[in-house]
């Protein structure tokens, strides 16, 4: 199945919810979606059967400089084919639906870009620090991130 199958699949299944797709000259096909849709598009393309993506390779955090994103990297072991799906979020508010119900590799992915970026996963079972301490102040992959010079008294390399 191509990427154009796959958009034209969603498309008719969210109208309103497919915003954006790249699915030619890329490395890797995405389509852009709502972000209060993602679960419910995320359940959708995992049990469809013409989709099946019953495998999330990858979901990662992306600053875009005022605003952030989300990127889920899916794969059918079934039909073999992948497709990328993207949401995006305002810096200040960057709130997702969590997709750990669907696909439990989003766990530790989700508190990954937790950590790192700062995003607040909606219904995730165990949403905290994976990477840094607890007691860490802000997200060090956002672009406007200051390292501290001092943590706990001891100097931080950089």
């Amino acid at each position: 199945m191509t990427a154009q199958d796959i958009h034209d699949i969603l498309k008719l299944q969210f109208t309103d919810a497919v915003i954006e797709a790249k699915l030619e000259n890329v490395v890797d096909p995405f389509i852009k979606v709502r972000t209060d849709m993602i679960k419910e598009i995320a359940v959708f393309v995992k049990n469809d059967e013409r989709l099946q993506f019953d495998y999330l390779m990858c979901l990662s955090g992306v600053d875009y400089k005022g605003k952030l994103g989300v990127t889920y990297h899916l794969y059918s072991m079934v039909h073999h084919h992948k497709i990328v799906l993207k949401v995006e979020v305002p810096t200040e508010t960057p709130d997702v639906p969590s997709v750990e119900s669907v696909w439990k590799s989003a766990n530790w992915h989700e508190r990954e870009a937790f950590d790192l970026y700062g995003f607040n996963f909606a219904g995730h079972p165990d949403q905290r620090r994976i990477l840094l301490p607890d007691d860490w102040e802000g997200h060090p992959l956002r672009k406007d991130y200051q390292t501290p010079e001092f943590y706990n008294g001891m100097k931080v390399p950089y």
